[in-house]
């Protein structure tokens, strides 16, 4: 299995979050700086968690500060440890190592002591309305809430509720905690949202110590302030939120009341209770694809997928058996940029810095997908060699391998035409093409069975042979082959985009994102590989000469049975097949 590899050195970058940063160490508001990323453990990442881990993890390395990685665990039906284990893989997989690990629910105590403080405040109350008529309350976009009948509650009586629904005296759903703001706000966030909830559900962290649960608003603010975090770092979507998150940091005011740290303190945990900044970017958004949390359940739940890492799937998990490098994800975060202007970036971006990243570093094979046998008939019928071939024909450093040559060969069906169209130059009847590392050989014979082509019968020029005087005779085409007396058969799973539409999450003809599901998505063939590459490690990553990058499956790869995914072709087909069109 490959290691991750880390994030390398960049030059300075300039988008508008880290002007921020710089401004703020300059004036002297913060002497550090203290980021966070915090996935709901719901869920495994996905493509768009990238850009998220890339930037706080990035901007906190870029000016020596540090970022926490913490679950936001608040929603106990929803969330499951198996993915906090692959959240925190996939984390360290990108290549990045966090200062500390924290769960919200390390400070439920906190929050708890929050929420009465609150109450005491005259700043929250307790709700009997259910949650339909507190949609009906709240009012619409162009016409105000209404306040709720319990709004006017005495402290007193609001401390006691709170404290009996801790109790687990009422039923789910029977009342919440709601902050006291302003029911005839613009801002429906603001309108008396709520805080607190009744939820009788055992808890991955904490069992079945709690029954009411923080709602994200509270429990988002005040994990970062408890935390120190002084630049919180989210998308576009929570803009609307940040209101809401200021009143509950500027409310509950963790800096100047130390004493509700003091659950935390008494357990020996680090605290430097800070006021947070809340910066919204957009998010990255990519065609072809899907990257709702509920539709990719669905996906998997439908078996429409074989499973969450299913390489077509863009999880980081589906991503990382499909072949996609870690390297390859930062520089598309990179390309992209950071902004407040969404926009949907080309599925082809990804596949591009994928092939940039793989290119410098991947080392070559032979393979041949679609065979054809080809037999040089003045050859000896046990004629055998080993023929040099460089790993890399960019980085000498790794060396050359053996590559065993005989007279009967496997090329690939679509490097011959029996009745060749214009602009062909591989091998034809009668005409002359180039062996990789062979020399040049001639067409003489087509065997048929029926209308098949079986067999090409070749001559190979001897004068052609590297080292022979002939060598440098030009042709116009070259082409791979494999010896099918020592090739291995290896799987291999030739997977595409899962979506034959670039937005398949529109739904305005009423049809949904599975009418669009790439029936081509994922194929499955008998390759011929050259003896060298079925030794290829699981998750390591090969270009098969002119065909295109591939990995070792992580899970089904072994040098006995050899399994391959495409990770990418070596040109964008797609950007063809569109401008065919």
């Amino acid at each position: 299995m490959s290691e991750p590899s880390p994030p390398p050195s960049e030059p300075t970058r300039n988008d508008f979050i880290r002007q921020i940063v710089r401004d703020d160490l300059v004036s002297g508001k913060h002497t550090a700086i203290r980021t966070r990323f915090p996935p709901e453990p719901n869920g495994y990442l996905h493509l768009g968690h990238t850009k998220a881990i890339c930037l706080s993890f990035g901007v906190a390395a870029e000016f020596g500060g540090d970022c926490n990685l913490r679950f936001d665990d608040t929603n106990p039906a929803k969330e499951d440890p198996e993915y906090v284990a692959a959240i925190k893989e996939d984390v360290h997989w990108l290549g990045y190592e966090w200062h500390e690990l924290r769960h919200a629910s390390d400070y439920f105590e906190v929050f708890y002591l929050a929420a009465e403080k609150l109450i005491a405040q005259g700043d929250a109350y307790v709700c009997d309305l259910s949650a339909e008529q507190v949609r009906e309350y709240r009012g619409t976009l162009t016409e105000p809430g209404r306040n709720s009948p319990n709004r006017e509650r005495s402290v007193a009586e609001n401390l006691d509720l709170f404290r009996r629904m801790r109790a687990g005296e009422f039923a789910d759903g029977a009342r919440t905690l709601r902050a006291k703001i302003d029911m005839a706000s613009g801002n429906i966030n603001l309108r008396d949202p709520a805080l607190y909830r009744i939820k009788r559900a055992t808890h991955q962290n904490t069992g079945d110590a709690w029954c009411i649960y923080p709602m994200y608003d509270l429990a988002h603010a005040l994990s970062d302030a408890i935390e120190g975090i002084t630049h919180s770092l989210c998308t576009l979507e929570f803009e609307d939120h940040r209101p809401l998150y200021d009143w509950c940091v500027d409310k509950v005011d963790l800096v100047r009341h130390p004493e509700l740290l003091a659950p935390l303190t008494a357990q020996g945990l680090p605290l430097e209770a800070a006021k947070p900044r809340q910066i919204e970017f957009s998010r990255l958004n990519i065609n072809y694809t899907v990257m709702s949390k509920r539709k990719l359940m669905a996906l998997v739940k439908e078996g429409l997928v074989d499973g969450w890492d299913d390489p077509r799937m863009p999880t980081l998990q589906g991503l990382r058996r499909r072949g996609y490098t870690p390297g390859a994800l930062r520089l598309l975060c990179d390309r992209i940029g950071i902004s407040k202007q969404n926009s949907v970036t080309d599925f082809s971006l990804l596949e591009a810095c994928l092939r940039e990243d793989l290119d410098s570093r991947a080392p070559r094979r032979l393979a041949v997908l679609n065979p054809l046998k080809l037999v040089i008939t003045n050859l000896a019928a046990d004629h055998e060699a080993m023929l040099s071939f460089a790993n890399h024909p960019k980085d000498a450093s790794l060396g050359n391998r053996e590559v065993p040559f005989s007279r009967e060969l496997w090329i690939e069906q679509d490097d011959f035409m029996r009745e060749p169209v214009k602009g062909f130059h591989r091998l034809m009847p009668g005409t002359e093409v180039r062996l990789r590392g062979v020399g040049i050989v001639r067409c003489d014979e087509v065997v048929l069975d029926g209308d098949q082509v079986r067999t090409l019968h070749c001559s190979l020029d001897p004068e052609s042979r590297p080292g022979n005087a002939g060598a440098e005779r030009k042709v116009k085409g070259t082409i791979h082959w494999v010896s099918a007396r020592h090739a291995l058969a290896a799987e291999v799973r030739l997977y595409d985009r899962l979506f034959t539409t670039a937005d398949p999450d529109d739904d305005s003809d009423g049809r949904t994102y599975r009418d669009y599901l790439n029936p081509d998505s994922r194929q499955v063939v008998t390759a011929w590989i050259e003896p060298a590459a079925a030794q290829t490690a699981p998750e390591q990553s090969l270009q098969f000469e002119r065909v295109g990058y591939f990995v070792a499956d992580r899970r089904d790869h072994s040098a006995a049975a050899p399994v391959f995914n495409r990770s990418v072709t070596l040109r964008d087909v797609w950007a063809k097949q569109a401008a065919g069109k």
